[in-house]
């Protein structure tokens, strides 16, 4: 049916061991990045039951820390796509979730909503227009591409969403970690810890994971930046995924 709609192939994949998403064969689709930043928002956050992801998309990291959390648990998540829209509402439905999950289809940039939450994902797109080719396909242009806000305004939504003493979970590229970080303190967070992601054992990082929570006060003007975690290593240089790599899909409740 979701594919007759679409006029296109839809593959259904294991998302977690027990939970599954769907995604357009030939659209963007969920990866590594989305997996481990919903992998550090858990192991960051203490349990909560309330969390907000922006620039959901098809709900992988969303959906992957809801997962994580309390049964009772609720998450708010808001995507502008209107294809990665219609797949998010089908895959808050194959999961069983539809009365714990708050979908909203709009611009992170507009969103203003009363509540406030102690958890705030995201994972934002991350070349300028002018850097390259913008894909034709709309799914995968937004997803990699800044169209409708970068990261700063991620940042400047989640300021506007998180309770005091509440986290900031999100990732970037690591070439370009040091405008993350400006754009998280331009905007009012001091980074509690932030961490590497090398894809393969023995090349540079691929990107980078970020928690971070509001400063009280004025903002500093060099506010202090932590020292990096370890990073972590997804593959060795065999190929085969490192004990940390394994350790997070087991999270996750895979078997090696």
């Amino acid at each position: 049916m979701l594919e007759a709609e679409l006029g296109e192939e839809v593959t259904c994949d294991g998302l977690t061991a027990t939970s599954w998403i769907f995604q357009r064969r030939r659209g963007h689709r969920h990866s590594t990045d989305d997996v481990l930043t919903g992998f550090y928002a858990l192991a960051k956050s203490p349990p909560v039951t309330t969390l907000l992801d922006l620039g959901t998309g098809i709900g992988t990291v969303g959906l992957l820390v809801l997962f994580g959390m309390p049964a009772d648990a609720r998450l708010t998540c808001i995507e502008a796509q209107e294809v990665s829209f219609r797949l998010l509402r089908d895959n808050i439905a194959v999961n069983g979730v539809a009365e714990r999950v708050d979908a909203i289809h709009g611009d992170l940039r507009d969103l203003s909503l009363d509540q406030r939450f102690p958890l705030v994902t995201g994972s934002p797109p991350y070349f300028d227009p002018s850097a390259g080719i913008i894909p034709a396909d709309s799914q995968k242009a937004h997803a990699r591409f800044e169209l409708r806000g970068d990261v700063r305004d991620y940042a400047r939504a989640a300021c506007r969403h998180l309770t005091p003493g509440g986290l900031f979970v999100f990732c970037f590229p690591w070439p370009q970690k040091q405008r993350a970080l400006d754009a998280a303190t331009s905007e009012g967070f001091a980074i509690v810890t932030h961490r590497d992601v090398i894809p393969r054992e023995g090349i540079t990082p691929l990107f980078s994971l970020f928690a971070c929570t509001l400063r009280a006060g004025e903002i500093a003007s060099e506010p202090a930046i932590p020292e990096a975690e370890p990073p972590l290593v997804v593959r060795d240089r065999a190929g085969a995924h490192t004990a940390d790599m394994l350790a997070v899909r087991a999270g996750f409740g895979f078997r090696p």
